[in-house]
């Protein structure tokens, strides 16, 4: 396990902070910054160096930039505020490719590195040349006093020279428990928690399975641009979706293994006269074994900035999500997102959405498609409800990515000062 001098110790135990929920009362939560109170932050929040000594960020990500925009994108976008980012995905493999090369492209301080490999090319090998690959980037940019940001283990393969200022994981995911999953992922993940000096989580689930395993984890749970999902109160419904008959009751979301299909089956032909709406790319499932019903109607990948006007049209939002080995963990950042919307919401019972959201009676808990019907039933109540409506902006106050990333940029930004102080 990795050691870490007292001043860090020091420093990273004061995250500890006490919050204060009036329907549970007071608890103790390592790191959980996130949902702070204006108070709390004054008082227990890190303050930033006048100074900050680092300058830039790379990023390995196993999310393609131009995929779904969630939580590498929000927090890479805030960083790009202040330092260089570099985000390096994993390579694309092609037949028609015969040379190793990159494709790099610049976006408001922010450029995305995507390598491009022959598909003969060996695995050795191309853990060979995305070293050469971070090593061109490294000296072209001049890039120095960086922080080295983790999605993927995997990425140390060809990382284990690096010399970063602050090395994070932040870890959004249990990405073993994924289907498709490397099998020498958990081996890589101990090495990256042997050498990371702060570890993130994207929920309290991930938390807790991996404070053990580090002395200083972190939980940043999902947050939310506010401003952005509060449009769905004013928008136009789009044109492939207003054509749709009401009542109208959406997902949106990566489909994949994690997906209920089942569930959704069950409830298309318990209620005909119901219409469900799924939105986002079908990945590492086959589309053919999706339920065709006339009332199920896949709208296909939406972009970020088109979500609030689908939001807009419906009248319920759901999370369908499977109980299995790959949702143990998620903490889904459309639940908030949903809320924002304020459109009501009825999950599958996912322990991040239960805690605190099912706890405090802000989303609808149900498991079989009976129980889901009913639960939907319940949630139609609230459509418009303007006590229910102020109870989520009350709830929802304090959390924003622009907050989130605050705080995750003032622990680097002391540690990094931290650290150099140590060793001179």
């Amino acid at each position: 396990m990795k050691t870490v001098s007292k001043d860090q110790s020091n420093l990273l135990a004061s995250t500890v902070v006490q919050i204060t929920d009036p329907l549970q009362g007071t608890t103790s939560i390592q790191g959980n910054i996130g949902n702070m109170s204006d108070t709390q932050l004054t008082e227990d929040a890190i303050d930033t160096p006048a100074e900050i000594s680092v300058q830039n960020l790379i990023c390995f990500s196993h999310l393609r930039w131009d995929f779904v925009f969630q939580r590498p994108q929000h927090l890479m976008t805030r960083a790009a505020r202040q330092w260089r980012v570099f985000f390096v995905e994993e390579p694309v493999f092609s037949d028609t490719q015969e040379i190793v090369s990159f494709n790099e492209r610049n976006e408001n301080n922010l450029w995305v590195i995507t390598p491009q490999f022959p598909a003969t090319l060996s695995h050795t090998e191309a853990r060979q040349e995305q070293e050469n690959i971070l090593k061109t980037l490294i000296e072209k940019y001049r890039i120095e006093d960086y922080v080295a940001w983790y999605y993927t283990p995997m990425a140390l393969a060809f990382g284990q020279n690096l010399t970063p200022k602050v090395t994070i994981y932040d870890c959004m995911d249990e990405l073993s428990a994924f289907k498709g999953a490397p099998p020498e992922l958990l081996e890589w993940e101990q090495q990256l928690l042997q050498k990371a000096d702060i570890v993130y989580t994207g929920g309290l689930s991930l938390y807790e399975a991996k404070r053990d395993r580090h002395p200083f984890v972190r939980a940043f749970p999902s947050s939310i641009d506010k401003d952005h999902f509060a449009k769905a109160h004013r928008a136009v419904e789009p044109a492939d979706q207003a054509t749709i008959e009401a009542p109208k009751f959406g997902f949106y979301g990566v489909i994949d293994e994690r997906f209920d299909i089942d569930l959704l089956r069950d409830l298309a032909e318990r209620r005909p006269d119901w219409h469900f709406i799924i939105i986002g790319p079908v990945v590492k499932i086959d589309p053919a074994t999706l339920p065709q019903n006339p009332n199920i109607h896949y709208l296909g990948m939406k972009s970020y900035e088109q979500l609030p006007a689908y939001l807009a049209g419906w009248d319920v939002a759901l999370l369908l999500f499977a109980r299995n080995e790959s949702t143990r963990f998620i903490s889904p950042t459309k639940t908030p997102e949903y809320l924002a919307a304020h459109r009501p919401v009825v999950s599958t019972p996912i322990t991040d959405v239960i805690r605190p959201y099912g706890e405090v009676g802000l989303v609808h808990i149900a498991e079989s498609a009976e129980e889901f019907e009913q639960a939907i039933e319940k949630a139609l109540n609230e459509a418009g409800n303007t006590q229910w409506q102020q109870r989520v902006d009350e709830f929802l106050a304090n959390n924003s990515w622009d907050y989130t990333w605050q705080q995750m940029q003032q622990l680097i930004t002391k540690l990094a000062e931290t650290k150099t102080r140590h060793m001179a």
